[in-house]
C-alpha cells in the first residue's frame, strides 16, 4: 500500500493506493491539518508515503507530525531532470514546482501524445508535454480566487464578486466572474493552439469552473499529482 500526499498552498490532497487502484482519496485544509491523523488511525502503515510539498518546510513538518507513526517510510519528492516517462527541459529542472512535476508524470501515465496539463488551484499552471514526453515549458497565471481578490482589493468600486458566467454579462458581479473565467480559458486555449494535435487535461479545485467555458476538447482528472506520485512510487525499490 502507498499513501500519496500533495501539499498545495491551500489544501493537502491525499490518496491511498493498493498497487492496482485508489482505495480512497480526500483533502484537508492546512488550517485543519490535524484531520490527517485519521489516516494513520484508519489505515495500516504503508510501504511508502510519497509527499509533494509546495507549501514550505513548516507545512511539511506539520504533515510529518500528524503522521508521526509513518515517519520511517516518508519520502519527500523533488523535481528532477527525468522520471516517470517525462524529461524535464526546465532551465533548472530542480526549480520546477514539484506539484507541476507530479501532474506532468501523472498525465504521461494516463495518455501518450502531446498534452497540455492544467492545474487550476491557487495559481493556474498550463504546462506542455510533447509527443516524446518532454516537458517543454509552461505558463503560470493567478488562479480564479486570486483574480477575484485582486479586483476586490485593488479597486475602490468593485466587490468580491459572487456572480455567474454569462457570454454577455449585464451586472458587475457577472462581469467580473465572466472576465476571470474568460481569461483562464483564453490562456489555456492559446497554449493548446500552439501544439499540433494536443489534448488537454484539467485538474485542481477550479478545474470544473474553467472546463465549463472552454471551447476545446478536454478531460477532467481528479487529483492528477497523486497519479504522478503513485507512478514515482512504483519506480522506487521498497525498503
Amino acid at each position: 500500500m502507498i499513501v500519496c500526499l500533495d501539499s498545495g498552498n491551500t489544501r493537502i490532497k491525499w490518496g491511498v493506493h493498493d498497487g492496482a487502484s485508489w482505495l480512497a482519496q480526500g483533502a484537508v485544509a492546512h488550517a485543519e491539518i490535524e484531520q490527517l491523523t485519521t489516516l494513520a488511525s484508519t489505515w495500516p502503515r504503508p510501504e511508502r508515503v510519497m509527499l509533494a510539498n509546495v507549501a514550505g518546510p513548516a507545512a511539511g513538518g506539520r504533515i510529518r507530525q500528524q503522521l508521526a507513526a509513518w515517519q520511517p517510510v516518508f519520502h519527500d519528492v523533488q523535481s528532477s531532470a527525468r522520471a516517470g516517462g517525462v524529461t524535464n527541459l526546465y532551465r533548472h529542472p530542480e526549480r520546477l514546482g514539484v506539484d507541476r512535476w507530479c501532474a506532468l508524470i501523472g498525465a504521461r501515465a494516463l495518455q501518450a501524445g502531446p498534452t497540455v496539463v492544467v492545474m487550476a488551484g491557487t495559481a493556474t499552471t498550463i504546462d506542455t508535454l510533447d509527443v516524446a514526453g518532454n516537458f517543454v515549458g509552461g505558463d503560470i497565471v493567478p488562479g480564479i480566487g486570486l483574480m477575484l481578490r485582486s479586483l476586490a482589493q485593488g479597486t475602490a468600486g468593485l466587490p468580491f464578486a459572487d456572480g455567474h458566467y454569462a457570454p454577455q454579462p449585464r451586472c458587475t458581479d457577472d462581469a467580473i466572474v465572466s472576465g476571470v473565467l474568460e481569461a483562464q480559458a483564453g490562456a489555456i486555449e492559446r497554449v493548446v493552439a500552439r501544439l499540433d494535435g494536443a489534448s488537454c487535461l484539467l485538474s485542481g479545485g477550479y478545474a470544473e469552473q474553467i472546463a465549463a467555458v472552454l471551447h476545446i476538447p478536454h478531460r477532467l482528472v481528479a487529483n492528477l499529482p497523486l497519479d504522478g506520485l503513485r507512478r514515482l512510487a512504483g519506480e522506487m525499490p521498497l525498503a
